[in-house]
């Protein structure tokens, strides 16, 4: 039997578990959990790390990794409900070695200190832009069952997580709105960006494959559905004759080259595939196009930001409290493309305007670094962990 510490000792080092599926770069909150980590072994912490895809370095620094790493990789459902339950058998049994339990969503359910939210299911399964309500079909009824399924498991987990992290303001009022979530057992911390990665600078467009000597937006995301609503950029384009925009993300079953064409905008519409080398194609545009119908937690507006790029985006879009009113536009309503056409062609028309607002954005993101983030949820390890050390003795 596992025996339990009398208490908790502030002195001694502080043991984390972290519970979530990656802790890697390229990948959103992967990055986040990778810097958060780093961040806690860097303040003397000794961290474990249950989760199926780390970061080979951190296993050089000296971190446990205990691999849970899933049969299932072509299914997504399965692969998170196996996940989950090995994640529920392996922190029951190790739970009183560690000071503080921290999971991601639904990655686990059991009794946990902190649980990170990046994106609600059960928001997301009522919005217009989810795929049962766009199509019909094996793939929308999969991605039914997918949300719904999930839905259940993050009531879960946030039941039995004694505070919550939600990435964005968007997602804090969705757990509050769809899950009851008390505003008092959570506390918003955004992501963030590393200024070492992400910078303002010139790059050479022709070779990125970008058109030279032209004013050039920037959109970056999924472009298979509408629901980062390219479709309404592209419309906006049509009445911005001049202006040229850069498009990342993957173009096969994508609609959007097609309506581009149908547009007329296709010589002006360059779409770049999924890039890898997005940091520089950020510092080879003049600014960020992101009016997204539906997002919980952009990472990309931290990205853009960081590199002096101005933005345009919504009020609606998640994340998009990290937009100060020097460094972009945050638009009232996803679908007036009037509106949307008037912010892009303000922007390429006032290149002196278009240069303030760049270095505001640079100014801005300090907050935003993922050292900043990182220290703000290792202050609330700390709290947590002190708060439990009370109660026990």
């Amino acid at each position: 039997m596992t025996s339990i510490p009398a208490r908790y000792d502030i002195l001694s080092p502080m043991k984390i578990a972290v519970v979530t599926h990656n802790i890697i770069k390229g990948d959103g909150q992967g990055r986040a959990n990778l810097e958060i980590v780093r961040y806690a072994k860097k303040q003397g912490a000794e961290v474990t790390l249950f989760a199926d895809r780390v970061d080979p370095t951190l296993v050089e620094e000296g971190i446990e990794w205990v691999k849970i790493q899933p049969r299932i990789r072509s299914n997504w459902l399965v692969h998170g409900i196996e996940f989950l339950l090995q994640a529920n058998r392996l922190i029951e049994k190790r739970r009183y070695e560690f000071d503080i339990i921290h999971g991601y969503g639904g990655s686990f359910t059991a009794i946990q200190d902190l649980n990170t939210s990046q994106f609600v299911h059960s928001a997301w399964l009522k919005n217009p832009m989810h795929p049962a309500k766009q199509t019909k079909g094996f793939y929308s009824a999969y991605q039914f069952t997918y949300s719904k399924v999930n839905s259940a498991i993050e009531r879960k987990a946030y039941n039995s997580a004694r505070f919550i992290v939600p990435a964005s303001s968007t997602v804090q009022a969705e757990l509050n709105q769809y899950l009851g979530v008390p505003l008092s057992k959570m506390r918003v911390i955004l992501n963030g960006a590393d200024p070492l990665e992400f910078y303002p600078g010139e790059e050479d467009r022709a070779t990125l494959g970008l058109p030279v000597g032209v004013s050039l937006a920037l959109f970056a995301g999924d472009i298979r559905t509408g629901r980062k609503n390219l479709d309404s950029v592209l419309k906006a384009l049509v009445k911005v004759p001049t202006l040229h925009l850069a498009i990342v993300g993957r173009k096969a079953e994508s609609p959007f080259p097609e309506l581009a064409q149908q547009l007329g905008i296709e010589s002006r519409c360059h779409f770049l595939d999924f890039r890898t080398d997005i940091a520089a194609i950020m510092r080879a545009c003049d600014f960020f196009v992101f009016p997204s119908r539906y997002e919980a937690c952009a990472l990309v507006l931290v990205e853009a930001l960081t590199s002096g790029l101005p933005i345009i985006t919504t009020e609606t879009t998640g994340g998009a409290e990290v937009v100060g009113e020097n460094a972009g536009v945050r638009l009232k309503d996803t679908e007036d493309v009037d509106a949307l056409a008037e912010a892009m062609e303000r922007f390429m028309r006032d290149p002196m305007r278009l240069k303030e607002m760049s270095v505001a954005a640079r100014a801005h993101s300090a907050q935003y670094t993922w050292e900043e983030i990182a220290s703000a949820y290792y202050a609330l390890y700390q709290e947590l962990a002190e708060s439990k050390s009370v109660r026990k003795r």
